[in-house]
């Protein structure tokens, strides 16, 4: 193993999501494992930027693990979106000791941390961090299980609700332009429908889908709706089209937002993030520089940064199909 790297960064961008403190504990740790130093950067690129850095050992991230955001912050850095800003951030880097960078983020991350590695041949590993689970190259990124376990709790809670009121609940879970979160969440809740991006399932067939529920003598229904579904209707909008056509529905939207990006992380997400976190650095020590490390079939694997932003990552095929079953 090569030991010429002596001093590693860490940095935590993008949309925070349970497990990150987990993967900068993993980095720290293992870093400390090596006899490398390594040093905390706040506030992502922005704080490459201000040299807001701070050395970091096996003490100091004691008791984080379970702990969900990022100890050390995340901000949006439009002065790292120019060669100044980033000039300036490599300058601080190297006046610092800082001799290669793990970012730990999503694609808007990785795409930061490929350019800067263009740029200056400065060394950059990511790990993926988001609830989204769109990152190619990864089966899971950190947070994805956690905010499914979040979504079903709070689902299960809202199905109460529903079964005391007989009501129509129209849930809105996050995900940006991809389905996982809803997919997933709205089979293991048992959703009567899930209306995720990747499959337009159309407004007459929402309807027939509804209408079917009703005739089978469901009095209460949840349906699933990932943010960025295709539709044509936001949820609010959705709400009163279904009521124009079912006006003996009695219907309710709830928006569940930030709250999945929150809490504690799960035990698989603390122990992906321990595994991602010492693949990183030491795939770094190895000589290796711009990539993400993820997992394929429960095993840590490398992808080129590139293929990582550029990549899709598809919706499962076979759960859709289950999902379908499911809701019959």
């Amino acid at each position: 193993m090569s030991k010429t790297i002596k001093k590693i960064g860490v940095l935590t961008s993008g949309g925070d999501s349970p497990g990150m403190n987990a993967a900068i504990r993993s980095v720290v740790r293992t870093c400390a494992y090596h006899n490398i130093e390594c040093v905390g950067i706040y506030r992502g690129y922005q704080g490459m930027i201000e040299g807001d850095f701070k050395e970091m050992g096996p003490r100091t991230v004691n008791n984080i693990i379970n702990k969900g955001g990022t100890v050390l912050k995340s901000a949006r850095s439009k002065e790292f979106m120019t060669v100044e800003g980033r000039k300036k951030a490599y300058d601080n880097l190297t006046a610092a000791g800082v001799e290669a960078l793990v970012v730990i983020g999503g694609d808007g991350s990785f795409t930061g941390a490929e350019i800067f590695n263009s740029e200056f041949g400065f060394p950059v590993m990511g790990i993926p961090g988001t609830i989204d689970n769109d990152i190619f190259g990864t089966s899971h990124t950190l947070g994805f299980d956690t905010a499914l376990n979040t979504v079903v709790d709070c689902i299960d809670k809202i199905r109460d609700t529903a079964s005391s009121h007989n009501r129509l609940f129209l849930v809105e879970v996050m995900g940006r332009d991809a389905g996982h979160i809803a997919l997933n969440a709205g089979i293991g809740a048992g959703a009567e429908e899930i209306l995720i991006p990747e499959e337009n399932l159309g407004l007459d067939r929402l309807l027939d889908s509804l209408r079917k529920s009703k005739a089978s003598g469901k009095s209460s229904s949840i349906v699933v709706i990932a943010e960025g579904d295709k539709i044509g209707k936001n949820v609010f909008e959705l709400k009163d089209y279904i009521e124009e056509n079912f006006p003996e529905y009695d219907i309710r939207v709830s928006v569940l937002g930030h709250m999945q990006r929150g809490g504690s992380p799960s035990c698989f997400d603390r122990v992906l993030a321990s595994r991602l976190g010492v693949k990183a650095v030491e795939s770094i020590l190895d000589g290796k520089s711009n990539y993400m490390v993820g997992i394929i079939n429960d095993k840590v694997a490398l992808t080129p940064l590139e293929q990582a932003i550029k990549g899709h990552s598809e919706i499962d095929a076979d759960l859709l199909r289950v999902s379908e079953i499911m809701t019959t």
